[in-house]
């Protein structure tokens, strides 16, 4: 009899220690609220059209200076109301301002039912309506989105894109319209990066990791350059295995289920997906 007693107090134990550990289903996400990065978003518009991009560029001095931009952004960090965005079906014959986006990206682009939501394309919607066209978005996987505006498939490109050089090779930038960070996110029950004040201190534990820690990140993303490093911004790298994703939200869930340690997405985005899976749970 006191063998089994023993026996269900150490079962009890264990479970009680594995849900302390994050074994729970309950186990929420976290955003470490230090920006890892510093990054300009702007729009990739297609090479073989200068007069598109002068246009562009007018059109955001143009909602920068009205205070349209400032009026978007509040319908997602503030009290406003989001706007939806309808697309017309592409038609050559039609003149038309066909956008290539991710809709996989609040604040910045997202969709519900057959709705375009999000900072970047209620942008494209003033925009068709600016340039006098009729708009057409073209949702694709983010590593296409440069490559269709390259092969003329698509006029532009709005997608929470970061400048690059290595776009520069599909696409011309336009004016930088936003600023924006790449942020890691843990999960609720890590306190490894607590004391950390500095990117710098967030890199120091990340650079003392190995091959068996994991990172996820959303494919052909800032996210991804940052961990696996690129020398075009300096990023070294860190010596970690980094897992690609199709987007920010399969990896924050992956990492909820304990098959990524970590997951590093622009800053914005973080938080959205981190409140929506947290409120699944």
């Amino acid at each position: 009899m006191k063998k089994l007693v023993a026996l269900f107090a150490a079962v009890i134990l264990t479970l009680s220690t594995f849900a302390a550990c994050g074994g729970s289903s309950k186990l929420t996400a976290k955003v470490i609220d230090i920006e890892l990065t510093s990054e300009d978003y702007a729009f990739g518009v297609d090479k073989t059209q200068p007069e598109l991009l002068t246009s562009v560029n007018a059109f955001i001095a143009k909602i920068m200076e009205d205070g349209t931009f400032e009026e978007i952004c509040n319908k997602y960090f503030g009290d406003g109301t989001p706007t939806p965005v309808t697309s017309a079906t592409e038609d050559p014959g039609k003149n038309q301002l066909v956008v290539a986006t991710n809709a996989e990206f609040a604040p910045f682009e997202y969709m519900e039912g057959a709705y375009y939501y999000g900072i970047d394309m209620e942008i494209a919607a003033k925009l068709a309506e600016y340039l006098g066209k009729e708009l057409v978005i073209v949702n694709m996987d983010f590593d296409s989105v440069c490559l269709a505006v390259g092969q003329q498939k698509c006029d532009i490109a709005m997608a929470g894109l970061t400048v690059s050089e290595d776009r520069l090779e599909y696409v011309t930038f336009s004016t930088p319209y936003y600023k924006a960070s790449q942020k890691i996110i843990v999960k609720s029950d890590c306190t490894e990066f607590d004391a950390c004040k500095t990117a710098a201190d967030v890199e120091a534990i990340l650079n003392a990791k190995e091959e068996n820690t994991k990172i996820g990140v959303q494919n052909g993303t800032t996210g991804q350059l940052y961990v696996e490093g690129y020398a075009d911004w300096d990023f070294a790298g860190f010596p970690v295995k980094c897992i690609a994703y199709k987007n920010g939200s399969l990896a924050v869930q992956d990492m909820l289920n304990g098959n990524v340690d970590y997951v590093i997405i622009d800053s914005d985005p973080a938080k959205r997906i981190t409140d929506a899976i947290n409120e699944m749970q």
